[in-house]
């Protein structure tokens, strides 16, 4: 899968639905017909939005843990905690179920966020603070993750 791209603030209706905005839904539409998955963020207090084949490499990985080591089989439990498998309807929502809107904190407000391949869901309010920068220095952050990086020829990583 390509990778998927922009950042959509949207609302959440009374019953959990959100509409995908057109041009996420559109760079997700070769996975439509596959579904989802959504699960809950490892690290951040959101929610993740796996197309089924981004899922299914995922599953692939972890499924060569060994489950016979207790860290790997708590690993899998709490990493599949709450993963729901979820379908994009006709007029392009995604119902949100209300277990994963509790984790994410999610009341009226989204951001839909991408991250590679995947897309987080957020509280617009929490989206914000942890892009604000307040705990962290980005500049350092990119240095430390990706200044050693340098694996094309043209000097640009």
């Amino acid at each position: 899968m390509n990778s998927i791209v922009g950042t959509y603030e949207c609302k959440v209706d009374a019953k959990g639905r959100v509409l995908l905005p057109a041009p996420l839904k559109k760079q997700l539409a070769a996975s439509l017909q596959d579904g989802f998955v959504l699960k809950r963020s490892v690290f951040q207090p959101c929610l993740e939005l796996y197309p089924m084949e981004e899922w299914n490499v995922m599953m692939q990985k972890i499924n060569k843990l060994n489950r016979f080591v207790k860290k790997n089989n708590d690993f899998i439990r709490r990493f599949t905690a709450g993963v729901k498998i979820v379908e994009i309807d006709s007029l392009g929502r995604l119902l949100v179920p209300k277990d994963l809107m509790l984790f994410g904190s999610i009341a009226k407000e989204v951001v839909f966020s991408s991250a590679v391949t995947i897309v987080e869901i957020w509280d617009k309010d929490l989206y914000e603070k942890s892009i604000s920068g307040e705990d962290l220095d980005f500049a350092d952050l990119a240095e430390d993750v990706m200044g050693n990086l340098n694996d094309d020829d043209n000097g640009i990583s």
